[in-house]
């Protein structure tokens, strides 16, 4: 597991000497997720904010009749959690599944606490990245109300690439909010022109 990337994408939000940076990075804990593992279940306590070192993660909710919806896709150096069911410590609307062997270092909610304690810093830093999660899902609703479907993938594919190649067509629909069969249409046309 790569503490060196926790620590570059740290200092990218917070000023921590190395004691400080050490004693936060020593709060999480690796874990490996196999292809198709999940990491939450809808209907469990989130007990974890993580951070991806390796692979990529769907976090997404089912609805009613089963039908998958993606709210974010996690890759290398991204953070995942269900921050509503982390904070509150209530049942998860979301699922955590990992889309290839994935490895992810963890963090609890008492030890989170503990550093807030410890290092004043870090709370900062985690309302730094908390802000930047809310302007991300911001833009990504003023878009899907405001874009339509073939400019949503296409703004998609060129924002992340790489995490576009590890998707299946049913994945990016059900991130773009339209069918499997829409996107084929959509890609068709895109590739005709």
């Amino acid at each position: 597991m790569s503490i060196e990337l926790l620590k570059h994408n740290i200092l990218k939000n917070a000023q921590l000497d190395n004691e400080e940076l050490q004693t936060f990075c020593d709060a999480f804990h690796p874990k490996s997720i196999a292809k198709k593992q999940y990491l939450l279940t809808q209907g469990e306590i989130c007990k974890f904010e993580g951070f991806v070192t390796k692979g990529c993660f769907s976090v997404f909710t089912l609805d009613e009749d089963g039908k998958e919806h993606v709210l974010y896709f996690a890759t290398k150096d991204w953070w995942i959690t269900d921050i509503d069911s982390f904070t509150n410590q209530k049942p998860s609307f979301l699922t955590i599944q990992a889309l290839e062997d994935s490895e992810v270092l963890l963090i609890d909610h008492a030890d989170k606490e503990h550093l807030y304690e410890q290092i004043p810093q870090v709370e900062k830093l985690f309302r730094v990245m908390t802000q930047k999660t809310l302007v991300s899902l911001q833009r990504r609703m003023i878009a899907n109300l405001s874009q339509t479907a073939d400019d949503r993938y296409l703004n998609f594919i060129e924002k992340y690439p790489e995490i576009a190649q590890k998707l299946t067509n049913l994945q990016l629909a059900s991130y773009l909010g339209i069918s499997h069969e829409f996107l084929s249409k959509i890609r068709s046309k895109i590739a005709s022109k």
